[in-house]
């Protein structure tokens, strides 16, 4: 067990331990049951969800609620329960294989799937007494029954812990009586459960409860009317009002005040379930984008044939890689960190709990990243059509409509950019992440001369994995002077944590599509792989630039004089290449490929 945790690294560490390739996991490493899990997956979308698009755009909930309970039936949404309960107890990248490739025929569908597996039915499996689980996580996982998430309110959305429901003690202390309303609550129209969060007295952290719900015998919860909303069109989005709802001293959720932990380790699993949510919709996307670009002619060619649509094909595909490359890395280490802590004699729920917590730093970085990815894909998908896109008869508009909203569920990106950096912080402070050793040594290059040396490159991905070395390196700079100039007091600077943010979010996304090359290109060739080594060089190349125009911006917020002018200085020298890949070979590369194969094809 010891060799296993050293392989591993710890959440956040990727920014200061090299990670060497062959211990990333990657999609082309699902295992044979993966494989038949992701084809079962993808015939259900196939079959049930892509060719009823225009019933989900039309508004029918009771579509989206029967469709659900066919894949109860199929077993999909008892992936992650373990079989104690019912289950199938797969692990954690069985998981996000199964979000990712049931999610891309609709936003509606994909948004009813992902709250009542994740946080519909995650908060009990990982808090839930033993007898709360044997009464209820069966009924979720079979599908027999839905659970919904009852946390926003009107007054208390990224601030979830100033909820204003209460809870109240009843005088033969057998039950509490919940007053209150929440609001955007998915699948609230067809749940027979829901997960509460509601204040005891004056305490200063909510806590969570299991409520029951009977429509026919309502308990003082009222249903507000459907949200119509700009996509996610069939997904139940209702207002829920408590009045007087009385529910057993025995269905509150972990411990008195403990439901800010719960809804917060709760999202930690949602953010990476819908960043993995959002790659299959990506793949999806740049097909229907390739299948028409190769069709269209415009100047009697197909306008795939001209530059302006491979810039986008390629991006596309590139972004779709990264997005991949990250999340399964994630999912992987997540996985194994798990399995350590079984090992070790942690319970499931206690193993599951902290493995998932331990990457909450990567969860938050692939949640932005793959919710602006996706956004961003489905927008080119649009140009792409031209004015047909911007017609309902085309799938790109309900596209990028869905789209839009991962970028607010599960915590903003705002607040994820903020928490990655604050988490990352803490846990430095922890001396879980050694921040300040490789930061006081960047200081130190800093006031070193630099080497003129021209370095070998001539192995593949030498100069980049150099450039990825030195991208940390802004990283360190960055935060360390940003640490060292305001302590404590660094939160209250929102600009330069998603500044500093946007650096670690490139890294990490840059280096795992380069990692998963890098293992792929040693079990085939270069040759084989050298539309995906193109992508991983594009999307780097980005990310350079963005490195650059986000640290410049941090260090000027933040240094003056002799100081800045060293930083600049620093930056200048981490984010230069020796030799600049030529983007537009590499991207006729990548559309030539995609355009070939007239699909994503990697």
């Amino acid at each position: 067990m010891a060799d296993l945790e050293k392989d591993i690294l710890r959440g956040g560490q990727f920014l200061v331990k090299e990670t060497n390739c062959d211990d990333v996991f990657t999609p082309e490493d699902f295992s044979e049951e993966q494989a038949m899990m992701k084809d079962s997956v993808m015939e259900f979308n196939d079959r049930e969800i892509i060719p009823h698009k225009a019933r989900f755009e039309a508004k029918d909930y009771a579509l989206t609620e029967d469709v659900m309970r066919k894949a109860g039936d199929m077993g999909f949404l008892s992936v992650s329960v373990p079989e104690a309960y019912g289950g199938m107890g797969m692990g954690f990248v069985s998981t996000c294989l199964t979000c990712d490739y049931i999610s891309s025929g609709t936003g509606s569908f994909s948004t009813a799937f992902g709250a009542h597996t994740g946080i519909g039915t995650m908060p009990i499996t990982l808090y839930g007494t033993e007898a709360q689980k044997q009464k209820y996580v069966p009924k979720l996982a079979s599908g027999e029954w839905f659970g919904a998430y009852c946390l926003t309110e009107p007054g208390a959305g990224s601030d979830a812990n100033s909820g204003k429901t209460t809870a109240e003690l009843s005088a033969d202390g057998k039950s509490y009586k919940i007053n209150g309303q929440k609001m955007w609550i998915s699948n609230a129209g067809f749940c027979s459960l829901m997960i509460v969060f509601a204040r005891i007295e004056d305490d200063k952290n909510i806590t969570g409860f299991i409520v029951e719900y009977d429509g026919e015998n309502p308990n003082g919860i009222t249903l507000g009317e459907e949200e119509h909303k700009l996509g996610i069109r069939a997904s139940s989005t209702r207002q829920v009002f408590f009045n007087d709802t009385v529910v057993p001293v025995e269905n509150m959720l972990a411990g008195r005040g403990e439901g800010f932990k719960i809804a917060m380790n709760a999202l930690n699993v949602g953010r990476i379930k819908l960043a993995a949510a959002c790659l299959d919709s990506q793949r999806r996307i740049l097909t229907t984008a390739v299948n028409y670009a190769n069709e269209r002619k415009q100047f009697k060619t197909p306008i795939a044939n001209f530059g302006a649509i491979k810039t986008k094909l390629a991006e596309m595909a590139a972004s779709a890689y990264a997005g991949e490359s990250a999340t399964y890395r994630a999912a992987k280490n997540i996985e194994d960190r798990i399995a350590i802590r079984e090992a070790a004699g942690n319970t499931h729920q206690e193993a599951e709990l902290k493995g998932v917590e331990e990457y909450a730093i990567e969860c938050s970085i692939l949640k932005v990243a793959v919710s602006e990815d996706v956004q961003n894909c489905a927008d080119e998908g649009i140009q792409i059509f031209g004015g047909m896109g911007f017609s309902e008869e085309t799938p790109m508009e309900a596209a990028w409509r869905d789209a839009r909203i991962a970028r607010i569920y599960e915590g903003t990106n705002e607040i994820n950019r903020m928490l990655a950096v604050g988490m990352l912080v803490k846990k430095a402070m922890k001396g879980h992440v050694d921040l300040l050793g490789p930061a006081q040594a960047v200081q130190e290059e800093l006031m070193g001369i630099p080497s003129f040396d021209t370095p070998d490159y001539s192995e593949l991905f030498s100069e980049e994995k150099q450039m990825i070395a030195k991208l940390k390196k802004t990283f360190l700079m960055v935060a360390g002077g940003a640490v060292q100039k305001f302590g404590p007091k660094l939160e209250e600077h929102q600009q330069l944590l998603i500044a500093a943010a946007d650096i670690l979010i490139e890294i990490y996304m840059a280096e795992s599509a380069i990692l998963r090359t890098e293992k792929n290109v040693k079990r085939t060739s270069e040759k084989e792989q050298s539309a995906q080594i193109a992508m991983a060089k594009l999307y780097l190349y980005h990310a350079v630039d963005i490195v650059e125009e986000k640290g410049k911006e941090s260090i000027i917020s933040f240094a003056e004089g002799d100081e800045q002018r060293m930083m600049l200085m620093g930056l200048k020298r981490f984010t230069k290449y020796t030799n600049y890949p030529d983007i537009v070979d590499l991207r006729i590369e990548i559309a030539e490929k995609v355009k070939a194969e007239n699909k994503y094809c990697f």
